[in-house]
């Protein structure tokens, strides 16, 4: 008898497994797979390793905006391809029960197995479709010359897709004077050829984003309509979530049409507007939903604000009061934006309702989910993109020089000293290239079309104690030995 139960017990038993037997080992050839990278998309490492080639620093922008591009267009690919799901034929249903399992009396469990198991012509129909995910536009903030739309212009080098910038100063609220906002669409449809559905696609840069902040008060003017600044967040709202744009072609020019002009090309008398073709173009309709928005500007005075509700109040004799210059609301405001940074970036600790309080509505806000700032340049940072990077200054100026058949060379202690007065002035790489402009304007002015063959700046040219140094083509040797002097001078000097 107990012989008997334990026979049965192992019949019921033998199919019940505690462990699986086999291991989810992933496969290589998962190219069907709905959440696989698409190919040719290149990694958010990828893209900054290229950012580094050509921006200095800046590191947390450089990640934010290529984990950016990459989750957006495997957003792309994934929702474009749930859009159209294929059709395949011999679905499986597994709901039906087994006619082996009723016989044996056991039921089965109706576990769905795992994707990797079964074969490729059986489809998993009961398989969750892919989600459709949202969009997640950038907001870049940082200071004059630090890079901001050069990091979206280098990206747009290497990333196959259409790419448009746009200033905001231009826009203006429908109906009025000005740009409307279509016009960025406009621009993305242009740099897709005319092809809408590469428009659908693409990128839309807008720099100078800060002046569309809402106007504060105190102007005598609280009843108007705010058309360049409110008006133009409101207007943008549907674009960046997604909304259809409809967009006019380019309208075919007068010299494709056929005229009622003369052989001669005069108009004939009398049939002005008669025969008159249709000018009439065509309308492109763009969905923006695929589109990613990347907004950048200077936020000048944003850092007072954060500095505001990051200060904690107090009272009495050990209170931590405000520095004078920031309680002062009529001190001197630079022009350049000032290349020094205090040890800590302010606008790192930015917030929504900081920008809120800076004019920007919520909603325009809410619509932009990631932020990044960008630093000021410090002298290292400044020196490596007279020397380093990809299309330097100097490699610039001395290709410049080139073309005359001159060799210009520039000593260690003057590319410093260019550095510093760069610092002084501010502006970041855009100062630089003023101060280039200035030291050169009187050796690129005496140079082309003399026998000078080489130049020479050094510390005292760029201070302005002396002239740059020429030299003929027969004095290379002197040119040579000058510049090596320099150099040891600087080197004893370091030491």
């Amino acid at each position: 008898m107990l012989a008997w139960r334990a026979r049965q017990l192992r019949i019921l038993t033998r199919g019940l497994r505690t462990q699986t037997r086999y291991e989810y080992v992933p496969r290589d050839d998962m190219d069907d797979h709905p959440y696989m990278r698409p190919a040719g998309l290149a990694t958010p490492r990828q893209l900054v390793q290229y950012l580094d080639e050509f921006v200095v620093g800046q590191e947390k922008a450089k990640k934010v905006l290529s984990v950016a591009v990459f989750n957006h267009y495997n957003r792309v690919h994934a929702n474009l391809s749930s859009l159209s799901p294929e059709e395949e034929p011999g679905a499986m249903d597994w709901s039906e029960t087994n006619v082996d399992d009723v016989r044996s009396g056991v039921s089965s469990a109706r576990l769905h197995p795992h994707p990797h198991r079964i074969s490729s012509s059986i489809p998993l129909q009961t398989r969750h479709p892919v989600p459709l995910f949202e969009k997640s536009n950038v907001l870049v903030i940082g200071p004059t010359g630090s890079g901001k739309t050069l990091l979206a212009r280098t990206l747009a080098r290497v990333l196959d897709v259409p790419f448009s910038v746009s200033d905001a100063t231009s826009f203006t609220q429908a109906g009025y004077v000005g740009e409307d906002v279509d016009m960025a669409i406009h621009r993305l449809l242009q740099a897709a050829s005319w092809d809408p559905h590469r428009a659908s696609t693409g990128i839309v840069y807008i720099d100078e984003v800060d002046k569309i902040a809402r106007k504060s008060g105190g102007t005598g003017m609280e009843g108007s309509r705010d058309v360049g600044g409110e008006g133009v967040q409101q207007a943008l709202l549907r674009m960046m979530e997604g909304s259809i744009v409809s967009v006019q072609g380019k309208s075919p020019s007068p010299a494709d049409t056929p005229s009622a002009a003369g052989p001669e090309g005069r108009s004939r008398p009398g049939q002005r507007g008669a025969n008159a073709p249709s000018s009439k173009s065509d309308t492109y309709h763009i969905d923006t939903s695929n589109v990613l928005f990347i907004l950048s500007g200077a936020f000048v005075g944003l850092d007072s604000v954060v500095k505001r509700r990051v200060a904690k109040g107090s009272i009495g004799f050990t209170a931590n009061l405000a520095p004078s210059e920031e309680s002062n609301s009529g001190s001197f405001l630079p022009f350049f934006t000032p290349n020094r940074g205090s040890s800590h970036n302010m606008l790192d600790l930015v917030e929504p309702g900081d920008l809120v309080k800076y004019g920007f509505i919520p909603e325009f806000i809410s619509r932009l989910p990631s932020i990044t700032t960008l630093a000021p340049l410090t002298i290292p940072d400044l020196r490596r993109i007279l020397t380093e990077v990809r299309g330097s200054l100097i490699s610039q100026y001395t290709a410049l020089f080139g073309y005359s058949g001159v060799e210009i060379r520039f000593t260690s202690s003057a590319l410093n000293e260019i550095c510093r007065k760069a610092l002084e002035r501010g502006g970041g790489a855009r100062g630089l290239r003023g101060i280039m402009e200035t030291l050169l304007l009187e050796p690129m002015y005496e140079v082309p079309g003399s026998s000078i063959r080489f130049v020479l700046i050094n510390e005292a040219v760029v201070q302005g104690k002396q002239p740059a140094l020429y030299w003929n083509k027969s004095d290379g040797a002197a040119f040579w030995t000058a510049w090596a002097e320099e150099e040891s001078l600087a080197e004893h000097t370091a030491s």
